[in-house]
């Protein structure tokens, strides 16, 4: 309840623009849900809104445009659909022929999971290709489904540079 009375005191005045450091910290599934609403509403209203988060699943659900900071620098400002289209994606390939597929692929700069099952995901290559590569071996292939980057997955690859403690760093 804190929070929601910490937002309507913000809002008291109808800003033009209005600035949330982590809104949506310590909320319910319903507060959340609430403070989503509530930030597009604004928006759509011709208001700014600023939203100061490290949840990229939010943001992602929330956000239209990004202002990323690494180490008090300007790392990129842009839509968050051109900010997860940049980042690396790949293809999620279905067949029974994984290894042979694999190997197939093999290429520089092309990279290739197999997490043991008919799955495999494909990066530093397309659809097009894949299919195209495999038409040529004879081997089956049962999906060929692009995939996007997640906000997250985009922003790790973003920040790599400008993080100053990494997961799993030793000293």
């Amino acid at each position: 309840m804190g929070q929601r009375l910490g937002v309507a005191a913000a809002l008291l005045g109808q800003p033009q623009t209005v600035v949330l450091d982590e809104p949506v910290n310590g909320l319910d599934p319903d507060g959340v849900r609430w403070i989503r609403l509530l930030l597009k509403s604004l928006a759509a209203e011709g208001r700014t809104v600023f939203v100061s988060s490290h949840l990229m699943s939010e943001m992602a659900q929330t956000a239209t445009r990004l202002v990323v900071l690494g180490r008090g620098k300007l790392i990129s400002e842009t839509s968050v659909e051109d900010f997860t289209g940049h980042a690396a994606a790949g293809v999620l390939v279905r067949t029974p022929e994984t290894e042979r597929l694999g190997r197939v692929l093999a290429a520089p700069g092309v990279t290739v999971i197999s997490d043991g099952t008919d799955l495999l995901r494909v990066s530093g290559t397309t659809a097009e290709q894949i299919g195209t590569a495999a038409w040529r071996a004879h081997l089956p292939v049962y999906e060929l489904t692009p995939t996007r980057a997640s906000l997250e997955e985009a922003f790790m690859q973003v920040t790599r540079d400008s993080i100053e403690y990494h997961a799993g760093a030793t000293r």
